[in-house]
């Protein structure tokens, strides 16, 4: 009997600590300072960071370049062991500013900002802040500018990810041909996260262009809020099955780059 009552109150002390060393959530704008405290950096010292910006996305909401990078996070934190940062909803739109509920936020601005959220993600001891990036364009270079600044000056590690380009082969798998801004790809992923979000009765294909070769033309505003990456391809299909197959393995890839790239990092002793 005796035995009996320390193994099971051995066994409740390790489930007890095991409870204890759960975090109650992944993201930094729902956890208390205390708990913070308790996981970072000892447990958790990786971040992602969602951004994105609003505009335009045919018959998707405005906001899904934050939509989709923070559905991602969400996803992907507890295989990585990641905290998730607060969106960054406001972004340099660029060429479709002028469509109604964009937002443009100029360079001057942007730059400065995310430099002061990379440092203060630093400043709360992350070793790796990795950027889930939803919007292209001229923000891609500018994030991928200053997080390289950042790092080098804070000695710290960062990796700029702009999902839809890096699972471009997803994209070929799944549908059999490519995608664009709002198009097949991009819509499917919203409609995997929340189909409420697709307004298919909407949709008409007349409201997507294919993107100019380089040096051919170049309109502003661009003249279609669904730009077509290859002319023919990646019209919307709203099917459920291939979006739900799609964001599962766009996921995957996306979550095997950041451990893969930790790994090797810390391989390096870097």
């Amino acid at each position: 009997m005796k035995l009996l009552l320390i193994s099971i109150f051995l066994l409740f002390s390790v489930n007890s600590t095991f409870a204890q060393q759960k975090i109650s959530t992944r993201e930094m704008d729902r956890i208390n300072w205390m708990e913070f405290a308790e996981f970072v950096p000892d447990k958790i010292n990786t971040v992602l960071l969602p951004t994105g910006t609003l505009e335009p996305h045919g018959v998707i909401n405005n906001g899904a370049d934050n939509t989709a990078p923070f559905a991602m996070a969400m996803d992907i934190a507890e295989g990585l062991n990641a905290m998730v940062a607060p969106t960054l909803n406001y972004g340099i739109t660029g060429s479709m500013a002028a469509f109604p509920g964009a937002f443009q936020i100029s360079e001057e601005a942007y730059a400065p900002f995310i430099r002061d959220i990379l440092k203060g993600l630093a400043k709360n001891k992350f070793k790796n802040i990795i950027i889930l990036n939803g919007h292209g364009g001229g923000q891609t270079a500018v994030l991928q500018k200053v997080a390289a600044e950042v790092a080098n000056e804070l000695g710290i590690r960062t990796l700029v990810i702009n999902w839809w380009s890096y699972a471009s082969d997803v994209t070929l798998e799944v549908f059999k041909e490519d995608g664009g801004h709002a198009g097949l790809n991009e819509t499917a992923y919203i409609q995997a996260i929340d189909p409420t979000l697709v307004h298919k009765e909407r949709y008409n294909p007349d409201q997507a262009t294919a993107y100019p070769k380089p040096n051919t033309w170049s309109a502003v505003p661009f003249p279609s809020s669904i730009g077509l990456y290859q002319e023919g391809q990646g019209y919307p299909n709203f099917n459920q099955a291939q979006a739900e197959e799609y964001f599962r393995k766009v996921n995957a890839k996306v979550a095997g780059l950041i451990k893969e790239t930790i790994r090797k990092w810390d391989l390096a002793g870097l």
